[in-house]
């Protein structure tokens, strides 16, 4: 058998050239395994499980980081192109969602909750520092009563 050295598509030998990548050479398996590229039959088929989500790109980059410091494979993906998915297709899932594999699950929602937690956490301080500081502004800026 000859397999395409873009895609890994199996062919029989007496085709020369992959229908999917137009004019990528075909090679034998010996010459996939020296060049350090899977055959079908040994790629990854993990499945990968939704662990949880992100409202937005940088919270799911925060998260992918987070896991993959403890060793935990992890795959992101968006669900949505925009905000505007609401408006046109009722589309209310989050932005992005957090794969990992069936044997990482459990570990990786614990640490995905500390992590949303410890978010939370960060955003209520920030908020109540933003109310402190436009309060202070607004006694600051107060005229003074003469009497």
């Amino acid at each position: 058998m000859k397999y395409c050295v873009e895609c890994g598509s199996e062919y029989q030998d007496h085709v020369t050239e992959c229908a999917d990548c137009t004019g990528s050479k075909l090679v034998d398996a010996a010459e996939m395994r020296q060049r350090g590229l899977p055959l079908p039959h040994e790629r990854d088929t993990r499945e990968f499980i939704r662990v949880g989500t992100a409202e937005d790109p940088l919270t799911a980059e925060d998260f992918v980081r987070m896991l993959e410091a403890q060793q935990i494979p992890v795959f992101s993906r968006a669900r949505r192109a925009g905000t505007v998915d609401v408006l046109t297709t009722g589309n209310l899932q989050p932005w992005w969602e957090i794969l990992v594999p069936e044997e990482h699950v459990a570990r990786a929602t614990e640490l995905l909750n500390q992590e949303k937690v410890r978010l939370d956490s960060t955003a209520d301080e920030a908020a109540q520092a933003a109310e402190d500081e436009e309060r202070e502004s607004e006694q600051a800026g107060a005229p003074s009563v003469l009497s």
